[in-house]
């Protein structure tokens, strides 16, 4: 037996009780007729004593020699502590060691296992396993552990089946690159990994299943960011049978859930908001309604003086951020120049103070009057004491630069506090979007995607206007979950195929398999998925979700700890009948 008790699990109540422990040494002090060493688990730290009027010399030699991270066992009597630490659950108890074992000798680590530690982020994931020791890691990944358990005990509670699909399918265009596998049985043949599993958790709406779910790898070969890494996990769901209000209803039902059994939270209301209002009142499709700085378009009361790059403009818009005006020349000057980052892209940005005697005070003065001014603060929502912000030019840009300006605001505020959530139903997507480089349209969410009721026939005359019976669930700014309800007849499927431009051979190439089972009665169905990456990270207070993977990747998509991606030999480019052509 390695060990009786763990680390963190002693007491003043095992005082004289004899123990075995096992563990890493995360410190040793060494006064020469005394050593501490501190034993760290996956449960804590347990201060170990030698003492040489109560432990055998040749133990004392023994100790002499550990090192960080060896791994030892020892055994001895619980005592009291007479210096207590209470910043730890042990801090009331020492053990006496009557014998040491090291089981493992370890070389100095790169790092300190420490919560603050001296490794940055990159040398970190080099040696994840290290970085793993350490408690804000350990129990990032405890963490999630406990959120994907309460997922699964709550689904399987609502008569959900948890069903697994394969990996190995066919390349079907979702919206982003497949990552393909060469098949060594079927030369030239290729699988490709899935984005999702839309298309499998469809045919098991047509088996019969009524209700599935899955937590699964997903993989996409996209641009990277800290909150989305190459391959992710999804709580995959879908319902058979269901209108948009039934799935809303149900997973409205697990979000609190997870609300109140992981946060101790109780979420009352889920409000709605439409696709176009969101982009108006916010500038991007998952808004962070914590905090208000609710866009103000100023278009009808700029574009009539002779300021050249309003008059210009597509559109004008502004936020008020509260008690703005407290900020100095040199601080607004920080913001401009903020903006005009490559990252955000803005010409410029145009202020206005809300001065508390009721006058205003603008970087374009010579342009506009009071009166001006004040229309400018009642459509933004301004108040004495606040500043508006104003940006300006073509609107899709410009709302995602306000929009980023708005958070970055919020953030210095103090405004996005972590343990607030606010949750929220976008509702009313576009189902199609146009695409200049293609010059044809394509599906904003999957071609499965069904347009809302009544709106098939525009398809025919204004294919840009329909909207998709589609539906978003944000949390705090981030989308945590997306679906739809589903096209399940093989005419309307076809339909939606002739619109994004593929021809019935294509269709027929791709999707046959989906159109055939079509043919054998498909009952109306709709889903969501969550991205558990990012529902986690919220979840646990975090902006990003590498700290709640095991093994991320980092910003180019590479496991800087087995190094890969990684060339294969030629051996295996020969099983796989494959040639590599690579450009110097």
């Amino acid at each position: 037996m390695y060990r009786s008790h763990h680390c963190g699990e002693l007491r003043a109540s095992h005082i004289n009780l004899e123990v075995t422990l096992s563990g890493w040494v995360q410190k040793v002090r060494d006064k020469g007729f005394m050593i501490w060493v501190d034993l760290r688990d996956r449960y804590g730290i347990t201060q170990l004593i030698f003492d040489e009027e109560r432990t055998p010399k040749s133990i004392i030699e023994q100790a002499q020699k550990l090192g960080r991270e060896f791994v030892i066992q020892v055994k001895g009597t619980v005592i009291e502590r007479t210096s207590k630490n209470p910043n730890i659950l042990t801090g009331d108890i020492e053990i006496l060691v009557k014998e040491l074992n090291i089981l493992n000798t370890a070389i100095l680590p790169p790092f300190t296992i420490e919560d603050e530690t001296d490794g940055g982020e990159e040398l970190r994931m080099k040696y994840r396993y290290l970085d793993i020791r350490r408690n804000p890691v350990k129990n990032s990944l405890i963490f999630r552990h406990k959120v994907t358990q309460e997922v699964r005990n709550y689904l399987s509670g609502q008569g959900f089946i948890e069903v697994e699909t394969p990996y190995l399918i066919k390349s079907t265009p979702e919206g982003a690159r497949d990552f393909v596998v060469p098949s060594r049985m079927n030369e030239g043949q290729f699988y490709a990994l899935p984005q999702s599993p839309q298309t499998f958790k469809q045919l098991l709406m047509v088996g019969g299943m009524d209700k599935y779910f899955q937590i699964v790898k997903c993989f996409r070969d996209e641009d990277l960011r800290a909150d989305r890494q190459p391959e992710f996990t999804q709580i995959d769901c879908e319902m058979a049978f269901v209108e948009q209000e039934d799935i809303l209803n149900a997973f409205e039902g697990l979000t609190k859930h997870l609300l109140k059994e992981i946060n101790g939270v109780d979420v009352k209301e889920f409000p709605r908001m439409l696709y176009d209002d969101a982009m108006r009142l916010f500038g991007n499709d998952k808004p962070d309604i914590r905090f208000g700085m609710q866009f103000g378009e100023l278009n009808a009361v700029t574009q009539h003086k002779d300021f050249g790059v309003f008059n210009s403009a597509e559109l004008v818009v502004g936020i008020a951020v509260p008690s703005g005006n407290s900020y100095t020349r040199k601080e607004i000057d920080q913001l401009i120049d903020w903006v005009k980052r490559p990252q955000i892209g803005a010409l410029g940005m145009v202020y206005c103070r809300c001065n508390d005697d009721g006058t205003y005070k603008s970087s374009v003065d010579k342009f506009y009057d009071q009166d001006d001014f004040g229309k400018w603060a009642e459509i933004t929502g301004a108040k004495a004491g606040d500043l508006i912000c104003i940006l300006s030019g073509d609107t899709h840009k410009v709302r995602a630069q306000l929009s980023a300006l708005r958070m970055e605001l919020a953030t210095r505020l103090g405004l996005r506090k972590p343990n607030e959530f606010a949750p929220l139903w976008v509702m009313d997507f576009p189902l199609l979007e146009w695409d200049e480089e293609t010059e044809r349209y394509h599906a904003m969410h999957h071609p499965f995607t069904s347009p809302k009721p009544g709106q098939l026939e525009l398809l025919k005359t204004d294919p840009g206007a329909v909207k998709a019976n589609a539906y978003d669930l944000v949390l705090n700014g981030n989308e945590i979950g997306g679906g739809s309800i589903r096209i399940h007849d093989k005419k309307t499927q076809a339909l939606m195929f002739d619109y994004l431009g593929f021809t019935e051979e294509e269709a027929k190439a791709q999707f046959g398999f989906l159109m055939n089972a079509f043919e054998y009665g498909a009952p109306p169905h709709g889903g969501l998925a969550f991205g558990l990456d990012r529902l986690v990270a919220i979840l646990g207070g975090q902006e990003t979700i590498r700290d709640f993977i095991a093994f991320p990747k980092n910003n180019s998509g590479r496991d800087v700890m087995i190094d890969a991606p990684a060339k294969i030999d030629e051996k295996q480019l020969d099983e796989l009948h494959l040639k590599l052509n690579l450009k110097s």
